[in-house]
């Protein structure tokens, strides 16, 4: 299949990559018990690659607890996709637990340690705004990643439009769009991020970002007879063929990129100050959209060592179906 449309533009990385993404991969490992080939399958992944993409200019102690965070939050996705409803749900319960109070939370599961560890250090420079944010935006996620779960076990089938808007939090992009403001050291205003325009914008961000991995990962995806993905469901609601629903998800992220940028551009404006900070919230966003792009080809997760290849050509070659 075809990806040729997909337009990567430049990036930047932190400059303290190197020295924070070995210490998060080591927290990782020790705090989730990581044992091969789980260590050498994280280590493909460039994990720390993303973050540092995403977060270009946070301090080294900035960065070391984003990237915690989103190393945690791939293993939390591994670990939901092993659960029952059940384990789903008491894992939510044990993680908002420790989110509302990391100090004197106390649990013996491995995830709700390691969120006491990263929250307890997001808590010492977190405004209160962005750290109720936080909290709601991972509820979101472990709410949606549970119906995820009850759908897989039910055969549920999403239209369109139920994928999109279960995708916007399956996706964790609000979670990490908090962490745009974390790692700048502001704190918008309620007024601002409920603003109907400022939400259109993230989720065109969220929107593109979920497309295009949906895309590159939908390889990985059917040879394990995966559905849920929107090339998937978009083969099945629209009676398209293969190219022809990667060609019409390739038309929706062209879409979403443009109406962020339609919505940033009309932006009002909350006086000098808060528009500082609400440029380099938007600029983050769109650092994200950007760094998801690079990272999809530099990681092993979705073209194995082929990356770069297929980034230069644009053709993905199917892998097989593995046997039932």
């Amino acid at each position: 299949m075809s990806i040729n449309y997909l337009e990567i533009s430049d990036q930047i990385i932190n400059p303290h990559y190197d020295a924070v993404f070995r210490v998060s991969e080591q927290w990782l490992f020790d705090e989730g018990h990581f044992v091969e080939p789980e260590i050498t399958n994280f280590v493909g992944l460039r994990a720390g690659y993303l973050t540092a993409a995403c977060y270009p200019d946070a301090n080294a102690f900035y960065l070391r607890v984003c990237s915690d965070i989103i190393n945690w939050s791939w293993k939390l996705d591994d670990w939901l996709d092993e659960f029952n409803v059940d384990s789903a749900l008491g894992i939510r319960e044990c993680c908002i637990s420790a989110f509302r109070d990391p100090i004197n939370f106390r649990t013996d599961k491995t995830a709700g340690k390691m969120c006491k560890s990263f929250f307890s250090r997001f808590r010492e420079t977190g405004g209160p705004g962005c750290t109720e944010r936080f909290i709601h935006a991972m509820d979101l996620f472990l709410i949606a990643a549970t119906k995820e779960v009850d759908n897989r076990d039910k055969k549920h089938i999403h239209d369109l439009e139920s994928y999109i808007t279960l995708r916007r939090d399956t996706s964790g992009c609000k979670f990490c769009f908090v962490l745009v403001e974390y790692a700048a050291g502001i704190d918008l205003p309620d007024e601002v991020k409920s603003h109907p325009i400022m939400m259109a914008t993230e989720d065109a961000a969220n929107d593109h970002i979920s497309w295009s991995n949906d895309i590159c990962s939908y390889n990985v995806e059917q040879s394990r007879h995966d559905t849920y993905s929107l090339i998937s469901m978009l083969m099945r609601e629209r009676s398209l063929d293969l190219q022809g629903a990667v060609d019409y998800s390739g038309q929706m992220c062209k879409i979403a990129m443009q109406r962020f940028e339609d919505n940033r551009a009309n932006l009002p404006s909350w006086g000098e100050e808060i528009d500082r900070q609400v440029a380099i919230y938007v600029q983050g966003l769109q650092d994200w959209i950007i760094a998801n792009l690079h990272w999809s080809f530099e990681s092993t997760r979705y073209f194995g060592k082929d990356g770069q290849a297929v980034k230069r050509d644009g053709i993905v070659k199917l892998l097989p179906k593995r046997p039932l």
